[in-house]
Order: structure tokens, then sequence, then C-alpha cells
């Protein structure tokens, strides 16, 4: 018999990614199973591991996909298998979110678990809304109160004449059952002026707030189709959501920006992105690969002392020049005389992380930038090594030749299209929920207008940004017009020309 596994009930936080804690992404990395609510964001499920299962139990405005009971069977039924099972939960597990009868099914199944807790969101939407739950010139209690009660209740449990003269009332999974709780509270005294927020989508670019009063909110709830996910503020502390709305006020909030870039690589820009408040979509067009052939890099590194020079025209090149340089040789040491061309601050970075010194990154980051560098060079006789992708021009390779340059050309990585459709992005740019779409480099382009189905499908709102001057060659190529390219061209110089641009809207 296998040996009982273990379930950790996690609290994924509010909705922002970056609110989970630490302990609960440790144990979703290491993970056999993944069972899932409908608030765990995309964003969250990617940190699991890429063997785990992904189980999704989660309801849609109280229709549920799967019953309590079941759900519970599922934990028990899986750890009992000698899985490490991670429940993630919306929130906190303890916070009106059923953990404890999920702990209690385990426990009586003598399976053991874990919980760890998460940031509810009762108290990370009002603080992204710009509103402090208590203020010592304001109120000093606050009260959580749950939206809806079980259906099979005769009478509420909710003590309303004792929660109205609370400072600030927060009522999570309340928007249905609103008029009904503030026409309680007024009854039991509570002033119809007192200030009210709805928050829905809290903590994530979608966030959208509607404020009022006790006595109007339901109306203009129903007036504006606020709809859930949604929690209720009600207290004299929300008045300060006009100067502490911070969130909202970020450059990019709200603005849906498309990275095209390998997902591996889509963390620094995604970065960014976030923390200037834009919803970050994910669709990476191409996967780097190993060349079918590694024969020619091989036989470069096994005699790398006999070149003068190494050009690198990507990250990529980098990283898979020195994954096989350190198979072969496994000594930095033995790159000692040669000298190290770069095109771009990324790349010439990129180098440097391995602590070797770049000697020429050309002023223009294009390949005849490159060629136009070696111009005031002696290269007679010299012998360079071009590490690059299996597809790429012969702008370097014939100019320094021309140069007297020995080029050898050695593949080092390919470019290939993910699996996939471009049904879902096509939806979002249709629904109006892209901005902007980017690219890093001219493979990004070519794939991503293989997988849309061309130029028609995209609508004139979404703007183009590219990252330099080879990649705004390959959109022109592809009938694209290019709305935003600004130097530097690195990926935070990207980023502040699409919030300089943006910003003028």
């Amino acid at each position: 018999m296998n040996k009982p596994g273990m379930v950790y009930i996690i609290g994924a936080g509010p909705g922002d990614p970056g609110l989970m804690t630490i302990r609960g992404v440790e144990c979703l990395e290491t993970a056999d199973v993944v069972v899932y609510d409908y608030l765990v964001s995309a964003e969250i499920l990617r940190r699991a591991g890429t063997d785990a299962r992904l189980v999704y139990v989660g309801k849609i405005g109280g229709r549920h996909n799967i019953a309590q009971e079941d759900l519970n069977q599922i934990l028990v039924e899986e750890a009992l298998k000698g899985n490490t099972v991670a429940r993630l939960k919306g929130g906190d597990p303890f916070i009106f979110g059923r953990g404890g009868e999920e702990a209690e099914a385990l426990e009586e199944a003598g399976i053991s678990f874990e919980i760890i807790p998460g940031v509810t969101s009762a108290i990370a939407v009002p603080a992204y809304a710009g509103i402090p739950l208590t203020h010592r010139a304001f109120t000093s209690t606050v009260a959580f109160v749950t939206g809806h009660e079980d259906p099979a209740k005769d009478e509420s449990s909710i003590d309303w004449k004792g929660i109205a003269s609370i400072g600030t009332l927060v009522f999570l999974m309340g928007v249905k059952n609103l008029s009904r709780i503030t026409d309680a509270l007024m009854r039991q005294g509570r002033d119809p002026a007192t200030p009210v927020a709805l928050i829905r989508w809290g903590t994530t670019p979608d966030q959208e707030t509607l404020t009022g009063t006790l006595g109007d909110i339901a109306a203009l709830a129903e007036k504006h189709g606020f709809a859930p996910p949604a929690i209720c503020v009600m207290g004299e502390v929300v008045g300060l959501r006009k100067r502490l709305r911070w969130f909202e006020k970020r450059p990019l909030f709200g603005k849906g920006v498309v990275i095209t870039r390998p997902e591996r690589q889509a963390e620094e820009l995604a970065a960014l992105l976030r923390e200037r408040g834009a919803r970050v979509i994910s669709f990476p067009t191409i996967e780097i690969v190993p060349p079918e052939d590694s024969g020619d890099l091989d036989r470069a590194i096994r005699h790398i002392e006999e070149y003068q020079w190494i050009i690198f025209t990507s990250a990529n090149g980098v990283r898979a020049f020195f994954q096989r340089f350190f198979d072969l040789r496994g000594d930095v040491r033995d790159l000692r005389g040669i000298r190290i061309c770069t095109i771009g601050p990324a790349t010439r970075a990129c180098v440097e992380g391995y602590h070797i010194p770049v000697d020429l990154v050309p002023g223009e980051y294009l390949s005849e930038g490159v060629v136009g560098a070696f111009r005031d060079l002696d290269m007679t006789g010299k012998k360079v090594l071009l590490p690059r992708a299996d597809i790429a021009g012969d702008v370097i390779p014939e100019g320094l030749s021309a140069l007297g340059a020995r080029v050898d050309v050695a593949v080092a990585y390919r470019t290939v299209s993910p699996a996939g459709d471009g049904r879902e992005i096509r939806e979002l740019m249709e629904s109006g929920k892209v901005d902007v779409l980017t690219f890093t480099s001219p493979s990004t382009v070519h794939n991503f207008m293989d997988i849309v189905g061309g130029r028609e499908a995209i609508p004139d709102h979404v703007k183009i940004a590219c990252i330099g001057p080879v990649t705004e060659r390959a959109c022109m190529e592809a009938g694209l017009r290019v709305d935003i390219m600004q130097g530097p061209y690195s990926i935070p110089g990207l980023v502040e020309a699409i919030e300089r641009d943006l910003a003028q809207m």
C-alpha cells in the first residue's frame, strides 16, 4: 500500500500573485496534484511543477462545479494514493473559505495536512482601493461579514443590531444580497449617508470601484451592472479613498499588454509592466530549443582558441553558447584572449552575467551596425565565431568577410512555434482587453502572425510596440504599423516607451 500523502491547504491571496506567501509558493512548486478554485489566477498556477496535475473545483457566481463533499473526497483520495496535494483557495482558507471543513475531512481520514494562511480579500482589496479599514480619526472597530449564508437556514445568524454600530463593515460575497444588507442596517439605525464602496476584481488590473452611500449603493450597483466577484466596504473610512487610491493611479492601470516572447524570458518585461499596473497577457509565440545538429558549434568550441572574436546577436545565443561551452570545456578561462562583441545592452548584460567582459557594443543595434563597428579595425585574417539562431540574415558574415575576416557561423539554437491556436488572443483583442502587442524579435512577429491568421485579426485600436529596429523591420514586412519604438532598445526602454505613448491617450 502507498503511504498516505500530504495535503497543503493554501490561501492563494486575493488575485495579485505577488500577495501569495512564500510558504504557499514553496508547497505549490513541489505538489503532485493542484486542486484549485475559480479565483486562483493563471499566473499563480504557472508556479506549479511542470508534471503537476491540475484539478479545477471552482464555482462562478454561486454555481458549483463540484459539491463540497465531493471536493473533500478528492483531497482524501489523492492523498491516499501517496500524492502531495496543494489545495489552492482564493484569499485565506479559514475566512469564509470552507477550509475548516476540508481540514476536518482530512483529519477524519487520517491524512496529514498543513494550513498555509493567505492574504484575505477582506483586507487586501480595500487597501488596493485606497481604503484603510481603521483610522484613528474615524474608527478603531471593524467587522468581516459574509454576504450570503447557507440557503437552508430559516433565519439569519447575523446580529444586524450588533454590527450596525461597528465603525467599518466589510461584506464578502454580498453583491447579490446588497439591498437586503443595506435595508437591514438602516432598520437598525445606521445612517443612510454612510459612505460605501463596492470593489470587484480587487488587487488585479481589472479592479473597479463604485462608491455611494448606504442609502443609494444598491440602486447604483444595479444601474452599473456591478457583478461579482466583489466586496462591500461601509464606513467613514471610505471617504479617504479620494486621496489614497494609489493602485488605480498607476500609469498603465487596466491596460492590457501582450507579451509574445518565450515564457522563460518574459519575467523581466512582465514584472515591469505589473509594477505600472498593466494587465499582463502571456502569449508566447516562440520556444527556444537546441539545434537539430550541433556539430558546427561543437567543433568551434573544441577549437575555441583559434578565434580572435565571438559575436553575439541575442541573449538567446549567449545562453545557448555557454550551455554547450560548459558541457564541452567547463572553464571560462579558455576564452582568455578572445574579444567579445554584442548587439545591444541586453545581450551585453547576458554575457557579463558569466563574468566575461564585452569589448565592443555597436552604437547602432543592427547587423549593419555590427559590420560598421569593425570597419575601423584590421580584420584581415582574423577568425570570428558567430553563434546564432538557425534562421538569420547574412549581413554580418558577408560584411565581415568583405573586411577580410574568416567567419564561422554556428547554429546555437532554434526558434519554434509552440502548439496551440490563436482563438483566445483573438477574442481578447476583439473584446477590447488588449491595448498593446509587444514584439522583441522578428521570430515573435512572424509566429504571432501565423498563429492569429494575419493582419486582419488585429483590431485597429491595438497598438504595436517593438524593442528595436530589427523587430520594427519585421513588423513592417508583415504589414503592421509600428506605434511604439523608442530608445534605449532594451526591455526597460520598451516599457518606458509604452508608458509614454499610452499616457497621451
